[in-house]
């Protein structure tokens, strides 16, 4: 039987866009969690840390739709090396502000530049979807990229703190400047696969977030990111509670390495279920198997729920993808799939503070009512999409 992720790489200049695309991407999983144990290392608190890092995401949230919007209009070759050197030169003063003992506004200006970072998994995203575009094995590419970007947070995280800790504090965003700046600039020379810049309409002028089928889609992003928040945080807390602190990186390994297998399985599958359907399928499947984590008494009945919870969370990110490919127009695709990983981001965030604050004020399980939420939330968003887009 032959494999649908290899024959991918047919396409030539696949290979090496997709390579220099991880490299690229890294940063975005690295910097924020660095610089969090950077800060907390120096100044002796998580304050003025989580502070930092929060701005570095909201700026992220807010610059990467614009960075792509500009993408589309005049192409990654001269808008990704303006992003990149914009963003890694922020972060790079970010460091000496840092090391300098600068005030510590300083410390918030530099962040916020340091979100003008490009959204590399949407680039690479918009390069498939030049190579594939209406044939099926766009919807493989797809589902490779969900699994590299899972790929990636499962990495980085870890990666940055260990360089923070075991070489000196600035190691880990440090390291994540490097990458940025290697992975940009192979992604860019390779210029044959460089998608084309399509004619905007100019009847349809602003950005595709006007639309309200993406942000039907935004919302459905930001409640599955909230769910990924919720079990990020309250896993860290329940693991605590069961005396076992350091399992709480097996749960979150287990929610990573099922959310990957379904995605590999699902990206390899010839389905000839219509693209709505297949969402609203995903968005009934992830709002029920988010009410197993209430009942987790112990460790190993944690680590079954998210193993559940996860299974549906990569193919229903592959089946988004896919419908933003179909709504908006060829010369506005890479904002609308930097909008969907935006939302994402948003509700990881909106997850995580959340959930900690009802761990806080409630106790551990309190947090997973949050998810709960979440989960009907992404049911509601997926039922109006599928009406609207059948």
């Amino acid at each position: 039987m032959a494999n649908p992720y290899r024959e991918l790489f047919n396409a030539p200049g696949s290979r090496a866009f997709v390579l220099a695309g991880m490299v690229a991407r890294m940063p975005i999983s690295m910097t924020g969690i660095g610089l969090i144990t950077m800060l907390s290392q120096l100044q002796g608190g998580y304050g003025l840390a989580g502070s930092v890092a929060a701005i570095f995401a909201l700026a992220t949230a807010f610059c990467a739709p614009q960075v792509s919007r500009m993408v589309d209009r005049f192409g990654q070759g001269r808008v990704l090396p303006v992003s990149a050197v914009v963003g890694g030169g922020a972060l790079l003063l970010l460091l000496l502000c840092t090391r300098l003992q600068a005030p510590n506004w300083t410390l918030f200006v530099f962040a916020a530049l340091a979100g003008c970072m490009p959204s590399m998994s949407a680039m690479v995203r918009a390069r498939w979807t030049e190579v594939y575009r209406g044939q099926p094995q766009l919807h493989t590419a797809y589902a490779l990229e969900s699994v590299l970007d899972e790929v990636c947070f499962i990495v980085g995280p870890p990666l940055s703190v260990g360089l923070c800790v075991v070489a000196f504090p600035e190691a880990g965003p440090l390291a994540a400047l490097l990458m940025l700046a290697v992975g940009v600039t192979a992604f860019v020379l390779q210029r044959s696969t460089e998608p084309t810049v399509h004619p905007h309409d100019e009847e349809q002028p602003g950005s595709v977030v006007g639309s309200g089928d993406i942000r039907l889609l935004m919302l459905l992003m930001g409640a599955m990111g909230t769910i990924v928040g919720v079990v990020d945080v309250v896993s860290v807390a329940f693991a605590q509670q069961q005396g076992q602190p350091a399992a709480a990186s097996i749960v979150l390994s287990v929610y990573a390495i099922g959310s990957c297998l379904a995605g590999m399985v699902f990206g390899a599958l010839k389905l000839n279920v219509p693209l709505p359907r297949l969402f609203l399928y995903g968005g009934v499947a992830t709002a029920l198997t988010t009410l197993p984590l209430l009942w987790a008494g112990n460790i190993l009945g944690l680590s079954l729920a998210v193993f559940v919870a996860g299974l549906f969370f990569a193919p229903t990110l592959i089946v988004a993808m896919a419908l933003v490919e179909r709504i908006v127009p060829p010369a506005k695709l890479t904002e609308g799939l930097t909008w969907l990983i935006t939302g994402l981001s948003i509700g990881v965030a909106i997850g995580a503070a959340g959930s900690g604050w009802l761990v806080d004020a409630f106790g551990t399980r309190s947090g997973f009512w949050l998810s709960i939420v979440a989960g009907a939330v992404v049911l509601g968003s997926a039922v109006q999409s599928y009406r609207r887009l059948k």
